[in-house]
């Protein structure tokens, strides 16, 4: 239900954020394999990583196609006037990308997991949505969000004919808007229950929950703001600086407070990170050594 552009990032996250959110359960998933045997249990089996890519094939991938087809020209962030701008074989390659991206983004925040690098599974889904948002807010040409708030390439032409407040609400009172927010509904549902869900299952699991420094309510206001609204805040700083400064030093900038913000020991991401009591160590070999003690 989003912009070919920014489709693989959005499904590289969404990947990314969902083995994030099963963490604790995957180390559990990964310990009970090791210890059956794969042949008793195959690690393809995994059901947190099946569920990643049905939700991938049964919603992303239809909703987007769907929005491909009723309003090419938005789908395509006014490339495409119409079907006749949309080559045959890249429907093909979208649908198929979709679900590899998400395939990709869970297994590469996986083996963070797993090998007690939780912190940078968690900035999979940073990255991803930063792209995510970069994209639909400054594109490749600084005009990412006029091409996401105008249903066709008329539209995004005339926009600076009239103010931005207008062509918002043209936008919003439009029928491509009316689409996103039923598809949306069940989209958008399902991915923050799915998440939610799996923060608190994993907080369920013996030993977990004294990880968690705060209630509940408020890790999950942490967790969404980690994995939404600093992508968000980053994308929007980051155009501000490429428009003030250019590419080369705009960016160059952005990556040295991003570095700040994200990498260093004591910085503030870290602490919050800390917080919401997900994976930030090799918890199933704790649970190992835990074991072979009370044995």
């Amino acid at each position: 239900m989003i912009q070919i552009q920014a489709a693989l990032f959005w499904a590289y996250a969404t990947g990314a954020t969902f083995a994030v959110s099963a963490g604790r359960q995957l180390q559990w998933w990964e310990r009970s394999v090791y210890g059956e045997g794969v042949r008793t249990r195959s690690r393809a089996a995994n059901p947190y990583l099946a569920l990643t890519l049905l939700y991938a094939a049964v919603l992303l991938v239809p909703t987007g196609l769907f929005m491909l087809w009723r309003n090419p020209s938005w789908a395509t962030m006014q490339v495409a006037r119409d079907h006749d701008g949309v080559w045959a074989g890249f429907v093909l390659f979208y649908a198929g990308g979709i679900v590899v991206a998400a395939l990709l983004g869970f297994l590469a925040a996986q083996l963070l997991v797993l090998v007690g690098a939780g912190y940078w599974a968690y900035l999979q889904s940073v990255g991803g949505h930063f792209l995510l948002f970069g994209t639909l807010i400054h594109g490749w040409d600084g005009n990412g969000y006029r091409r996401t708030l105008t249903t066709s390439a008329r539209a995004y032409r005339e926009w600076p004919r009239d103010s931005v407040v207008n062509n918002v609400l043209h936008f919003l009172t439009s029928g491509t808007f009316l689409a996103l927010l039923v598809l949306g509904s069940a989209v958008l549902g399902t991915l923050f229950l799915t998440e939610i869900g799996w923060l608190v299952e994993g907080w369920q699991l013996p030993g977990a929950d004294e990880e968690r420094k705060v209630p509940r309510p408020v890790a999950v206001a942490i967790a969404a703001t980690g994995v939404y609204g600093l992508p968000f805040t980053g994308a929007l700083g980051a155009s501000l600086l490429v428009r003030l400064a250019g590419w080369a030093l705009g960016l160059t900038a952005f990556a040295v407070l991003a570095g700040v913000a994200l990498l260093a020991r004591r910085s503030p991401v870290r602490w919050l990170y800390g917080l919401v009591g997900v994976p930030g160590r090799h918890w199933k070999a704790d649970l190992e050594v835990t074991a072979g003690r009370s044995a």
